[in-house]
């Protein structure tokens, strides 16, 4: 796979979501296409219970496309099979982005943003492994590793971009 992929983990509730949020349209004003992929512990449905799509998938299709013109999405039966996150990567239209992001799969040995905030849930050193590259964080930290503010999102989206070249 030559899209690389660049997670950012943390413990529920630092502001994964709310900083990606912020950084995507920052990197797509730079010219760089990205994908998403998000880990989630809760059960999800993403199809509507009652419609035909939803009634065919519970029948027992394994996949399901549903489409429209402005969006199509694939929904997989994988009930016996762990996640894998370079197999759910290719699932992706890979020629049409320059970066996949990943929210989550902090135990995938992947390059990684770990994000961090005093209070949220145990220490920072629970979260570091050698794939993480940087910490974005409001604290000042003791660390050999690039620090972010996790505040300021167009310091991450520039610190994406040089890490994309």
């Amino acid at each position: 796979m030559n899209v690389p992929l660049l997670a950012f983990t943390a413990w529920s509730g630092t502001g994964k979501t709310t900083l990606l949020e912020k950084v995507i349209p920052l990197l797509k004003a730079q010219g760089i296409r990205s994908g998403l992929i998000k880990h989630t512990h809760h059960q999800m449905d993403i199809d509507t219970p009652g419609k035909d799509s939803y009634l065919l998938r519970k029948a027992g299709a394994d996949q399901v496309i549903v489409a429209s013109n402005q969006r199509w999405a694939l929904m997989s039966e994988t009930p016996n099979q762990p996640l894998n996150l370079v197999a759910l990567a290719s699932r992706m239209e890979l020629s049409t982005l320059d970066l996949v992001l990943v929210e989550g799969f902090k135990d995938e040995p992947v390059p990684k943003v770990a994000l961090w905030r005093r209070g949220v849930k145990g220490e920072i050193e629970d979260l570091l492994d050698s794939h993480v590259i940087a910490i974005a964080t409001d604290e000042d930290l003791e660390i050999k590793l690039p620090l972010l503010d996790i505040n300021q999102p167009q310091r991450v989206a520039d610190f994406i971009v040089e890490w994309l070249k």
